[in-house]
């Protein structure tokens, strides 16, 4: 009947509002557990509700104002406006969702209908199923857990433990082994034989894209007969080690006295005084041009504390016509007695000299510049050195070794015949991909050699070489069980290094293009054990801390670690044309003899024949090659795996600022420019670096982004021209001793010279606009992220 259907519509509708209202005073008193999306899904769920119960039968007639007729006490707050509530920042990251609070309990039950005995019965059934079904799921779980052991959750690639399970199979035996089969390969004119072997055996370890590139290059060779030096006025003639011309010796064989020589110098004859410069610095010319006119005389120069590509460059220009370059032995460890020695050096500052600045390929031009200086350079021994000078061979006494010297009160005047055959020879590159599984266009090179003069260079390419192989090998193990690095691992070997690393040169120049976007850092393995007691670190500035971290790993046992003697100097070998020409981090792990470091840089110049057993006498236990190749290789690994690239922005700045302090030539314009330096890098490095290294926040496309900022930072110092035989990436010192940039301690040598401060100002101008570049990439990168990621934060 109609009273009836009455009575049943305003009881529902009043069942209907205290629903709504007790979902509403749960939200009001409890909206600081519930974020926006449980409170649009509560009012889609009372939405719900009210349409369906619209919908029974016996609503038909139902109207809207007749809840006028009837109130329902708290009804009036049921059109409440549900505003969504922002969740706050989470302070473990912003990429880590809320949790729920689980103390949180509910306040506010729903009253059970007064007939509520079916509904309970229904309940316990429900309730009694899930828990039978719950209690089924955990003895399943627990039985399968214990028949599948969970799998190993990948860790982090930083992660020591993993990168060792690839190291401890590099073995001190096993590296020994591959040297000792490496020098027993015969010695040929050209590389092409043991480049083929290299290629085999990397291929061998499973390297899947092993590749021989062959490029014919200009090459400076001895002719027939060695070089001479004569003596005016007694008429005697010596070979470059002192020998007698023509004289049979069974101490050094015909090949020494053929490669005692400088590749690429001036050929022909001259007749001169010979006027003693020591070692050619340019007080050292500024004195000796006061007294005498140098004019097409032949200087007498030392070997050492200067690049000999500058200091023939202050010859030549002074209007010297010759040089017989020399390594005083008070100079060298009192290990090494190569006082009878001459040796070979290369006057090539880089790549084959007939394509300068572009490959040697066939449809390229060649030059014609078998000279590249016009001075007749020929390096001798100490001991002819001695018999020039007039002096018994026995004049160093043990106690205290007396530097070498012309005495200044004859004159000398000899004959100079320096003859050389320029020929054109094949050298082989042996280059192997190991592709990256995340970033495959971003390479990590590693780099060693395997040309030599003859045995002139003696086992040192064989030690370097037998390094990378024995890294390759331990590598590929681990990628034969499905790993893989992020990034391309490049390994190099380099042909054509001893006559100016034309073989790197030449590649790069070759591939040069591709390798300015890709290429991520340089480690060189050039001759990793030059003595036994010392090892030494050298890397570019954004690269020092993490060689820091791996040098501090080896201070075990007897072994002495005098702190971080980590720096950023002129390296040896094919590093060269990565860090001046792509502006590429570069870092080389060596062992020393701390005599060599103590003494004048740039002796590594002069190549001397050394003998078969020089590098057992080093490292009979080839322990000291072990721990070369491992922290080389951790290094290579850590730079190939790492999320974020291991670079550090901030000690880039600091760098500048510690080589301009206590420097009386800089400008407060240069030091202000350095300190806009520093603080742009102190916020990049907290705002972008620091959050990109925690996993919680690491976002793949702030990586990526991150890491192309990173790689760039050191093409900023690149300039245009330097002296020769410095670096154009003024970041890199000449040697461990000095702090300032050497472009400009070299601007002012030129002054002395010139009594003139244009070169000065040139050099001045070059470190300003390297500064300021550096500072302007540093804020374009911040504000990058900053636009990218502007509604993100």
């Amino acid at each position: 009947t109609g009273d009836e259907e009455k009575k049943t519509t305003r009881t529902t509708c009043k069942k209907m509002a205290y629903h709504k209202v007790s979902a509403d005073q749960r939200t009001q008193g409890h909206s600081q557990y519930l974020d926006s999306d449980e409170l649009q899904a509560t009012t889609l769920e009372l939405e719900w509700d009210m349409e369906k119960e619209l919908e029974e039968p016996g609503f038909d007639h139902f109207r809207l104002d007749s809840a006028g007729d009837h109130p329902l006490g708290n009804s009036q707050n049921t059109n409440i406006d549900l505003e969504p509530i922002q969740p706050s920042a989470s302070p473990k990251g912003r990429f880590q969702r809320l949790q729920e609070d689980p103390d949180y309990v509910s306040h506010y039950t729903r009253p059970g209908p007064k007939s509520n005995r079916c509904n309970f019965c229904r309940i316990l059934k429900l309730f009694c199923t899930v828990l039978t079904l719950f209690i089924f799921g955990i003895l399943i779980g627990y039985y399968a857990h214990r028949k599948c052991p969970p799998s190993p959750t990948p860790s982090e690639p930083s992660n020591s433990h993993f990168y060792h399970e690839i190291l401890k199979e590099i073995k001190a035996e096993n590296i020994k082994q591959i040297f000792r089969d490496l020098i027993e390969l015969p010695r040929k004119e050209e590389d092409t034989d043991i480049a083929m072997k290299l290629l085999s055996q990397w291929t061998s370890c499973g390297l899947e894209d092993v590749q021989l590139v062959n490029y014919s290059v200009l090459l400076d060779l001895p002719g027939s007969s060695s070089n001479t030096v004569t003596l005016k006025n007694s008429g005697e003639c010596f070979y470059p080690s002192g020998q007698k011309c023509h004289r049979e010796t069974k101490k050094l064989h015909s090949q020494d006295l053929l490669y005692s020589y400088a590749a690429y110098s001036a050929k022909g004859a001259l007749e001169a005084e010979v006027i003693d410069v020591r070692y050619g610095t340019a007080e050292d010319l500024v004195l000796i041009q006061a007294i005498t006119n140098v004019t097409n005389k032949i200087a007498l120069l030392k070997l050492g504390q200067s690049p000999l590509l500058y200091k023939l460059s202050l010859l030549e220009e002074a209007g010297f016509g010759g040089v017989l370059l020399y390594v005083d032995p008070c100079d060298l460890p009192k290990t090494q007695n190569l006082s009878d020695k001459a040796f070979m050096v290369s006057l090539n500052s880089g790549g084959d000299p007939s394509t300068p600045g572009y490959p040697s390929i066939d449809e390229n031009y060649r030059q014609n510049r078998s000279n590249l200086t016009s001075l007749l350079v020929q390096p001798i021994s100490a001991v002819l050195v001695k018999r020039l000078a007039s002096l018994p061979e026995d004049s160093s006494r043990s106690d205290r070794c007396i530097p070498l010297k012309l005495p200044v009160t004859e004159k000398r005047i000899i004959s100079l015949n320096i003859q050389t055959v320029p020929t054109y020879k094949t050298i082989s590159n042996v280059i192997g991909y190991l592709k990256g599984s995340i970033f495959p266009d971003r390479y990590v090179l590693v780099g060693s050699h395997h040309n030599g003069v003859y045995g002139y260079t003696g086992q040192e390419w064989a030690r370097s070489t037998a390094v990378i192989t024995a890294f390759i090998q331990a590598l590929m193990l681990k990628v034969k069980r499905g790993w893989r690095p992020d990034r391309t691992i490049v390994f190099c070997s380099w042909g054509g290094t001893a006559f100016g690393n034309i073989g790197s040169y030449e590649w790069a120049e070759d591939l040069k293009k591709v390798l300015q976007r890709n290429v991520v850092a340089y480690i060189s393995l050039h001759n990793p054990v030059r003595g036994n007691s010392s090892l030494h670190p050298v890397a570019s500035p954004s690269l020092q801390q993490l060689a820091t971290e791996r040098q501090s790993l080896t201070c075990l046992g007897k072994e002495k670690c005098p702190g971080s003697n980590v720096s950023s100097v002129q390296m040896q070998g094919d590093s060269d044309y990565f860090i001046n020409h792509l502006g590429v981090p570069a870092m080389q792990f060596s062992y020393e003899d701390i005599k060599t470091l103590e003494s004048p840089s740039f002796l590594s110049e002069a190549l001397f024949p050394a003998h078969d057993t020089v590098t057992e006498e080093l490292d009979p236990s080839f322990y000291l090659h072990e721990t070369i190749a491992k922290i080389t290789g951790e290094v290579a690994l850590q730079i190939a795996s790492e999320p974020v690239l291991p670079f550090n922005a901030l000690d880039i700045a600091l760098e500048v600022q510690k080589s301009l302090k206590g420097d009386q030539l800089v400008t407060r314009q240069l030091l202000a420019m350095a300190s806009r330096l520093r603080e742009t890098a102190e916020l990049f490095q907290s705002d972008e670096m620091r959050p990109a290294n925690d996993p919680k926040e690491r976002a793949p496309i702030r990586v990526r982004m991150l890491n192309d900022v990173l790689q760039g930072l050191e093409k900023n110092f690149l300039v245009q021209q330097a002296p020769p035989g410095f670096y154009r990436n003024i970041l890199y010192r000449l040697d461990e001793k000095m702090s300032q940039f050497s472009v400009l301690l070299e601007a002012l040598e030129h002054c002395k010279l010139h009594q003139s401060n244009k070169t000065l100002q040139a050099a001045l101008s070059k470190v300003l606009s390297s500064i300021n570049s550096a500072q302007v990439y540093f804020k374009a990168g911040l504000d990058v992220f900053e636009t990218a990621f502007a509604g993100k934060k």
